[in-house]
């Protein structure tokens, strides 16, 4: 048998075209260099990894790992309360689970099963997983809050290892406010950070999913009332099972807010509001009432009102659709950004005007014929009151003379003392979104219209109509201030607050303020528009008001369209102590039906004084009463008959006079 060679055949190899055999030296040669060349690459890519994760980088890594080996769960810090001026809790806390999305162990596939097991939104629930998808992998997702007895039975039965592992429960804190919407515009509510607001600077230091102030004292106050969240480290497994925990750091509760508010106030305005609109169908309205000696807020309300609670966790798309859709607008704090023509509640500006520029004095008379014309147009009057002065002219809200006092004023005066009392600008108050209403003038025509200034015009405003806006809390402060004697402070709400600035002052004559003061008084208390506001035993001065929101005409072909009632008040009439606007919105009824809200607040007010000094006065009596009982029988006695220590001393001081 022969075998082949084994020696190459060197002449195969010189020819060309033919192909090489698997056994051919050359081809082995060509697979070694490829497998050692692939080894050398295969080695550097190993070195290369081993420098980057050993020496270049090693914190990164190490942390990556670590993570993977240390949980971390969120202790979330509850805000801090809201008090009433007397430490009474306005918004509290309470106690409740929230459930959480580990986005290291979270898969897509699971997202369907644990939406319907929760009852969320399928739709709802990847988009808020997608809108992590740029944040670090170890900062959870909050998905669900306030979790009901349902919603933890079927979190405890699938967060095994095996079932759901991203699924995470942590105990939270949900705001809990008060019911029946009450402060609800001042107070606001709080909900999750949206992404507008991540790219606010003012929000810098919040990360997605945290919770802030949205509207009201809440967001006023946001960084105080914010507390610092903690956290609970443990070790777990590779399955996710936890096996240790490593440690807790507490959370740190927001700070406590105490506000200037009195509760039993905002009771009687809040009440006093439903029980005057409730007539009224498409009745809404405001009650501000504060201290013009301070700036001191002491209740606030609007109606409609809302449900602050239904914010607490996360508000339903049919709950917020209603809300934004009623043309009441539940969610406007009319208190403060309802802006409309203040009616005759703006005549003793004018008649302040008047006096001060020297146009009129107290016995200027001009003739009420139900009315009086001017540049060639008759302007009534709601009655004839024939010749009438200054005094009676508020008394009775003398449409007639004031068109007479307008129009010897003039727009430019009336226009600077309505700027002066704080009309036009907006007051300073600590809330968001405050309106600054408008005063006009040639100036502001111009600047807004490109028109000039009618002469006709000036005598609308001299009623309180044309384009003259003011929000109720703008009254109540202008009002007050006036008879203050020409100080204005800065509204407020916090109690602790320090003013940030001087109050505004103007040397307003003394003699003119009492003036008006005197007519105001004569409002409610000699027959006049007001007397449903009187309360006996204490001086309290007002003015209605009663304010077309647009031409007769108009109103009567659209039904829904009517007009506003105003009524401001403060008592006592020299230095008052509380000063209360009350605006009746699209109820076409006087201003003097809104009269009994403001008495019912200002009489709550002074009643509640007289309550407390009784009860300091008997407190001072026991006291006095335990000291008495305390002393020695023999000091006692002497104290309780002062009258035998006298004549024992009087002979003895005689006896020394001789």
């Amino acid at each position: 048998m022969r075998f082949p060679s084994l020696e190459p055949n060197l002449e195969s190899q010189a020819e060309p075209g033919k192909i090489q055999l698997r056994d051919d030296p050359s081809f082995a040669a060509t697979k070694m260099a490829i497998f050692q060349y692939t080894a050398v690459a295969i080695f550097l890519f190993l070195v290369t990894g081993f420098w980057e994760l050993q020496i270049k980088s090693p914190e990164i890594y190490n942390e990556r790992a670590e993570r993977n080996r240390i949980r971390s769960l969120p202790i979330v810090a509850p805000r801090g309360k809201i008090l009433d001026r007397d430490g009474r809790v306005i918004v509290d806390n309470h106690s409740t689970w929230s459930l959480l999305l580990s986005r290291e162990n979270l898969k897509q596939d699971h997202l369907h099963e644990i939406a319907d097991g929760l009852h969320l939104d399928f739709d709802d629930l990847t988009k808020k997983v997608a809108r992590y998808r740029n944040r670090p992998k170890y900062e959870p997702i909050i998905i669900k809050e306030e979790l009901t007895p349902s919603d933890l039975a079927f979190v405890e039965s699938h967060r095994d290892p095996d079932t759901f592992p991203e699924m995470e429960l942590i105990e939270s804190q949900r705001r809990l406010y008060p019911e029946n919407g009450i402060l609800a515009h001042l107070i606001g509510y709080t909900g999750e950070i949206s992404e507008s607001e991540l790219d606010i600077p003012e929000y810098a230091k919040y990360n997605q999913g945290q919770i802030i102030g949205k509207t009201g004292i809440e967001k006023e106050y946001n960084d105080i009332l914010t507390g610092v969240d903690g956290e609970r480290q443990s070790v777990v497994d590779n399955r996710g099972r936890e096996r240790e925990v490593l440690g807790i750091q507490p959370a740190k509760a927001g700070k406590n807010l105490q506000l200037t508010i009195d509760l039993d106030l905002q009771v009687v305005a809040e009440l006093g509001l439903d029980e005057g609109l409730g007539n009224y169908p498409n009745g809404r309205g405001a009650v501000v009432a504060l201290n013009p000696q301070n700036g001191e807020v002491l209740a606030m309300a609007s109606r409609p009102t809302f449900d602050p609670n239904k914010f607490a966790v996360r508000i339903k798309p049919k709950d917020w659709k209603q809300l934004t859709s009623d043309p009441g607008n539940p969610l406007l704090n009319r208190a403060i950004q309802a802006q409309w023509a203040p009616g005759s509640t703006f005549k003793p500006i004018v008649a302040l005007a008047g006096l001060e520029s020297g146009a009129i004095d107290e016995n200027t008379m001009f003739h009420c014929a139900g009315g009086a014309t001017y540049y060639g147009h008759f302007y009534k009057c709601l009655e004839v009151h024939g010749d009438i002065t200054l005094h009676r002219g508020i008394v009775a809200s003398c449409d007639a003379y004031f068109y007479g006092v307008g129009n010897k004023t003039g727009i430019d005066s009336i226009a600077f003392y309505a700027q002066q009392v704080g009309y036009g600008a907006k007051t300073g108050i600590d809330l968001p979104n405050e309106a600054s209403g408008i005063v006009p003038s040639p100036e502001w025509q111009m600047r807004n219209y490109r028109q000039k200034w009618y002469a006709g015009q000036t005598i609308s405003v001299s009623i309180g109509q044309g384009q003259t806006t003011v929000t109720p809390l703008q009254m109540a402060r202008a009002l007050g201030g006036l008879a203050m004697g020409g100080v204005w402070y800065t509204p407020h709400l916090l109690l602790s607050a320090t003013p940030k600035e001087k109050p505004r002052e103007w040397a307003l004559n003394p003699d003119n303020v009492k003036k008006v003061v005197s007519g105001m008084y004569g409002v409610i208390n000699e027959g006049g528009t007001g007397v449903r506001a009187r309360i006996p035993g204490l001086d309290v001065c007002g003015k209605t008001g009663t304010a077309q929101v647009a031409s007769a005409d108009y109103e009567r072909t659209h039904k829904d369209i009517k007009d506003n009632g105003w009524f401001v008040a403060y008592a006592p009439c020299e230095k008052p102590e509380i000063s209360v606007a009350v605006l009746w919105e699209n109820v076409g009824v006087q201003g003097a039906y809104a009269a009994p809200t403001a008495r019912d607040v200002i009489k709550a007010y002074f009643d509640k004084k007289a309550r407390i000094a009784e009860a300091e006065a008997a407190k001072q009596t026991a006291a006095r009463s335990v000291a008495y009982n305390k002393m020695p029988r023999s000091v006692a006695y002497d104290k309780a008959k002062p009258s035998n220590v006298i004549a024992e001393l009087k002979p003895a001081a005689a006896e020394a006079a001789r």
